[in-house]
């Protein structure tokens, strides 16, 4: 992992079984790159903090927390993001504007780094039972607001620059 961060407002370190726990509690097996870095990260913002998706660059927020007591609690945004988020796709971080980096477990055991776009962002339910999607027509539709950031955390963290 990248030495040359610098991650502010971080919370206390989280022991990694926690962290573990919470992540199955949650349905996903959180990748060890990953772990290592939000147990002692977890809540922080970084610098440098840009990144591109695709050909526009982005601008990292924060961390998610896996501290019960915080408003960026890791939980209390999956219950709140799920609804409109493909399935096996975890948020992690978000961005300044609103949009988050997630995980992406679709068809990979390792999940890929991922960029959601809350702009025209649609619930799935919402697409199914008013606009008359197939559950695997509103799949892909959601799917339209995920892009492809990095193979790994690691690589993720990689691509921050000024």
């Amino acid at each position: 992992m990248r030495k040359d961060l610098e991650w502010e407002y971080a919370d206390s370190e989280i022991p990694e079984s926690i962290i573990k726990q919470i992540g199955l509690q949650l349905g996903f097996n959180l990748p060890q790159d990953y772990i290592e870095c939000v147990k002692i990260n977890g809540g922080a913002s970084v610098f440098p903090e840009e990144f591109s998706v695709g050909k526009v660059e982005r601008c990292f927020g924060s961390l998610f927390s896996f501290d019960k007591e915080s408003s960026e609690y890791i939980v209390k945004k999956y219950d709140i993001y799920s609804i409109f988020l493909p399935r096996a796709v975890l948020p992690i971080a978000n961005d300044p504007a609103g949009n988050l980096i997630c995980l992406d477990y679709n068809d990979n055991e390792s999940p890929i780094v991922v960029y959601w776009e809350h702009e025209n962002a649609w619930e799935l339910e919402t697409l199914i039972k008013e606009e008359g999607y197939t559950k695997e027509g509103a799949e892909e539709r959601v799917r339209e607001n995920v892009t492809y950031v990095a193979k790994t955390f690691t690589e993720f963290l990689d691509k921050l620059h000024d």
